[in-house]
């Protein structure tokens, strides 16, 4: 369900698409190509921002996704480059909602970079009930989480968060089903919640996504596994689909965006049956 706060940021939308912004490996990851210095970076990201508004996006989401291996603190110059990062794709795209994520599950650095580089929305893992990810156990984060953001004058900022989370495994709360982690995460004043399949590109349950629709009071976000075909089925289940993977060139998420492929999704979400 829509709230007041979540139809500000992305309008009267049946359900909203957000495209992801996978930056480059930044300084200090294994990955990361000193080749043409930090602004081959943003010149990467602020390229990615602007095919994404030419297919007619809804919003855009920034993450370290190329940052493999992934660790659970990550260092200074990580929070420095994302804040840069999001702030230069504020800049030029003034007016579309705008969020970070920050792998892995470093939610607090994350409301610092949406703070200082201008963002809307920050994704966040490990909102609510530990569980063990492929960086190791991961504790649940909320009551230390939104005092942050109170501490730091971000309250301004939504924070959407994954439940039973993709990349992890869920065997120490293997009794407590989506649907009530989801009011938990509601009650734990989540600004709304994010459905996964079990892996990045892996599509989410629907028989899950309407049990955690049925459940709550907040939106709800479906966050891996869309594509053209489906994007009809999820639509009118979801108040927004974040898609990465199936936007890039054979769906696979280090290739470059295919203009193809979004516009074929959102064209299946605005033709889907109310």
């Amino acid at each position: 369900m829509k709230t007041e706060a979540f139809q500000r940021l992305f309008g009267p939308l049946r359900c909203s698409v957000i495209g992801m912004i996978h930056v480059h490996a930044l300084p200090g990851t294994p990955r990361h190509d000193a080749a043409g210095g930090f602004g081959a970076l943003v010149d990467h990201a602020l390229a990615e921002a602007a095919l994404y508004r030419e297919c007619g996006i809804h919003a855009l989401m920034l993450e370290n996704m190329h940052d493999v291996p992934y660790v659970q603190r990550p260092g200074p110059e990580i929070t420095a480059a994302m804040a840069v990062l999001v702030r230069e794709v504020r800049r030029a795209q003034p007016d579309m909602p705008l969020g970070v994520q920050v792998l892995a599950g470093a939610n607090e650095a994350a409301l610092a970079v949406a703070l200082a580089g201008g963002a809307d929305f920050v994704r966040a893992e490990g909102f609510v009930f530990g569980h063990v990810a492929d960086e190791g156990w991961m504790d649940a984060c909320a009551g230390r989480l939104l005092r942050y953001r109170r501490a730091i004058g971000a309250e301004r900022i939504a924070v959407f968060t994954d439940i039973k989370k993709k990349h992890s495994a869920h065997a120490a709360t293997a009794d407590v089903d989506i649907a009530q982690t989801a009011r938990a995460a509601e009650y734990f004043l989540s600004d709304g919640v994010i459905v996964t399949g079990a892996a990045t590109g892996e599509s989410a349950s629907l028989e899950e996504l309407r049990a955690v629709g049925a459940a709550v009071r907040i939106p709800v976000i479906v966050g891996s596994g869309i594509t053209a075909e489906n994007a009809a089925a999820y639509a009118p289940l979801a108040d927004a689909l974040v898609v990465g993977s199936y936007f890039k060139h054979g769906g696979d998420w280090k290739n470059p965006l295919d203009a193809g492929r979004i516009r074929a999704v959102l064209a299946a979400v605005e033709g889907a049956e109310p």
